[in-house]
């Protein structure tokens, strides 16, 4: 894919999202950097980009909200040009829940984020998509889905209606050549997990064929692809990046 249009990535001041952004911009996409409340961590994003010569710009939208979406869409093709991938990264928190606790709205809380969300963003940029003659979508996904950790039943379930979506969505825009892909991380530390020691890790480490926890940077570089030339004939597909954790 020839770079043209812009890169959208959600819930992108921190964490994997920034990350996401710096490898995107490195490959020579300009990046819409969305953030919700998070101002100077986006900014400090868009200046990392700037610095290593690339194209950025920060925006606030609340990516559950239908009218913020639309307007951050729009502000992004007015700034960077129109959107031609987007990177479904923002996410809320994830509390531990007993089964016989949970409420519907803790299956709201999640699902807002994993469909709500992404169908939203979808929605708003496929114009750009079809105008430029394909498209990227990925969702940031989960290793939970395999993992079924108790306890985080309705996070583990909108995670497998995000990974349903995705394969529909998949199936349905292949004709305007739009790709729609799950990216699923294992554990990875970043801001939100705090400090995490080799002590804390060692019973998940244990499980990695590889031996280690993976980096922000390894997501990172498998978005990177996804969203490339190289990942043209690959769609509806869930690549977990996590060392081998889930293996069967």
């Amino acid at each position: 894919m020839t770079i043209s249009g812009s890169a959208l990535v959600s819930g992108a001041s921190r964490g994997l999202g920034a990350h996401i952004c710096r490898r995107l911009a490195a490959d020579g996409w300009p990046v819409a950097v969305n953030y919700r409340s998070d101002a100077d961590g986006a900014q400090q994003v868009v200046a990392d980009i700037e610095a290593a010569g690339g194209t950025a710009a920060a925006f606030r939208a609340d990516v559950t909200d239908e009218g913020d979406v639309t307007r951050l869409v729009a502000e992004a093709e007015h700034r960077l040009g129109p959107v031609r991938v987007v990177v479904a990264n923002a996410t809320g928190p994830q509390p531990s829940v007993k089964a016989e606790d949970v409420t519907w709205q803790d299956h709201l809380d999640q699902l807002v984020f994993f469909v709500k969300s992404p169908t939203l963003l979808l929605q708003a940029a496929l114009p750009h998509m079809r105008r430029l003659g394909g498209g990227r979508f990925i969702h940031i996904g989960s290793e939970m889905v395999e993992r079924a950790l108790p306890g985080f039943s309705a996070y583990n379930a909108a995670k497998g209606a995000q990974l349903i979506l995705a394969r529909t969505w998949a199936r349905e825009l292949g004709a305007d050549n739009v790709t729609v892909n799950v990216v699923a991380p294992g554990w990875i530390p970043v801001e939100r997990h705090g400090v995490v020691t080799e002590e804390s890790s060692r019973d998940y480490v244990a499980d990695v064929p590889l031996g280690r926890l993976g980096t922000p940077q390894e997501i990172a570089d498998v978005v990177a692809f996804v969203a490339s030339d190289a990942s043209r004939f690959i769609t509806g597909e869930r690549i977990t990046v996590n060392g081998g954790h889930t293996l069967d």
